[in-house]
C-alpha cells in the first residue's frame, strides 16, 4: 500500500508540474551570475539571455552578485523556489571547486541543483607582466624555482577557475607562487598591466589587444589544443607540463526540484540560442566553444568537474585566505 501511495503521489506531482509548465514563463526570469560584470561568466550569460528571452516570451534579467568566489550567489540559487524563475550560471569555480575549497560553501553541486544545460567551455591564456624575465612556460618555472614564493599571481577570486588553474600549474611544476585574489577579472587584469602582480591566467578576448600592444606577454594557453585566437602559442602541456589542462565550463542550473517540463523548456531555449549563428560567432570570438547538451549530459559534466577539481584542491593544498 505504501509503495502504491508513493507512486500515486509522484504521478500527481508530475501532473501538477506539467500543468504548471504549460503557463511557464508568465513573468520575467532572473539569471544570477555569481561574479561581477565583465568576466567570462557574465559574458556567457548575456550572450544567451537575449535569444532565450525571445524564445521563452519573457525577459531574462541578469543579476550580478559576487562574493566568496561565487558561493554566495550560487547558494542563493540553490535556496530559491524551484519554479524556474530564478536560475544561475554554474561554472568550474562555483560547482567544481568551491564545494571543496570553502569549508561551508552551503550547497552540494549534485544534490542541490537541476542541470539545465552547458553553454560553452573556454581555455585561458597565461600572461605575465613584461618586466618578468620569462618568455616561455619553462622559463617561468625556472624563475619561480630560483625564488620560491616571490612571484605572485592574480585571480578573479578565491575558488575561481583562474585560481585553481594557476595552482594546478604550480603543483605540476613543483613551484611556489603567491596568490593575490581580486573581486573579478577586470581589476586583476588591471593590476597585471600595472605591474602589481606578475602572472595572470586570463580569458582570451581581453588579452588580444594587450599582447599586441606589448602591455603584457603571453606564454601559453591552458586548453588541450592550441587556440585559433593565439595560434602561435603552445599549450602549457606541450610547452612543459604534459597532462596539464585548465578549461572553464559555463552552464545554467536551476534549484533542485524544479519540474522537468520547466527544465525542458529552459534547455530547449538555451540550445536554440546556441544554434543561432550570431550567438555561436560571439562565443567563438570570446575564445570559447559552444556546447549544447541535454540536462542529463550537463549533470554528468558537473559530476566530472567536481571530481577533477576537488582532487586538485586537495593535492595543491589551495585554501581560502
Amino acid at each position: 500500500m505504501r509503495h502504491t501511495a508513493r507512486l500515486v503521489a509522484a504521478w500527481m506531482f508530475a501532473l501538477a508540474g506539467a500543468a504548471f509548465a504549460q503557463d511557464y514563463p508568465s513573468r520575467p526570469i532572473t539569471l544570477v551570475v555569481p561574479y561581477a560584470a565583465g568576466g567570462g561568466n557574465d559574458v556567457m550569460a548575456r550572450i544567451v539571455a537575449e535569444k532565450m528571452s525571445k524564445s521563452l516570451g519573457q525577459q531574462i534579467v541578469i543579476e550580478n552578485k559576487g562574493g566568496a568566489g561565487g558561493s554566495i550567489a550560487t547558494r542563493q540559487v540553490a535556496r530559491s523556489a524551484p519554479d524556474g524563475y530564478t536560475v544561475g550560471i554554474g561554472g568550474t569555480g562555483t560547482l567544481g571547486i568551491n564545494p571543496t575549497l570553502y569549508p561551508n560553501a552551503g550547497y552540494d553541486p549534485r544534490r542541490d541543483f537541476s542541470a539545465v544545460g552547458l553553454i560553452a567551455t573556454s581555455a585561458l591564456v597565461v600572461l605575465v607582466h613584461p618586466s618578468i624575465e620569462a618568455k616561455s612556460i619553462p622559463e617561468l618555472i625556472a624563475l619561480a624555482q630560483r625564488a620560491p614564493g616571490k612571484l605572485n599571481y592574480a585571480s578573479a577570486g578565491a575558488g575561481s577557475g583562474i585560481h585553481l588553474g594557476t595552482e594546478l600549474l604550480a603543483y605540476m611544476a613543483g613551484i611556489k607562487l603567491t596568490h593575490i585574489p581580486y573581486k573579478g577579472s577586470s581589476p586583476a587584469l588591471t593590476d597585471l598591466i600595472g605591474g602589481h602582480v606578475a602572472v595572470y591566467l586570463s580569458s582570451l578576448p581581453p588579452a588580444i589587444a594587450l599582447v599586441k600592444e606589448g602591455r603584457v606577454r603571453a606564454l601559453a594557453v591552458t586548453g588541450p589544443k592550441r587556440s585559433p585566437i593565439f595560434p602561435d602559442l603552445p599549450t602549457v602541456a606541450e610547452a612543459a607540463l604534459p597532462g596539464y589542462e585548465a578549461v572553464l565550463h559555463y552552464g545554467i542550473v536551476a534549484p533542485a526540484g524544479t519540474p522537468q517540463p520547466i527544465i525542458g523548456r529552459l534547455n530547449a531555449a538555451l540550445n536554440a540560442a546556441l544554434a543561432e549563428e550570431d550567438v555561436r560567432a560571439r562565443i567563438v570570438a570570446d575564445g570559447a566553444e559552444p556546447l549544447p547538451t541535454t540536462p542529463a549530459e550537463y549533470a554528468a559534466d558537473i559530476d566530472r568537474e567536481e571530481t577533477k577539481w576537488s582532487a586538485i584542491v586537495k593535492l595543491s593544498g589551495a585554501r581560502v585566505e
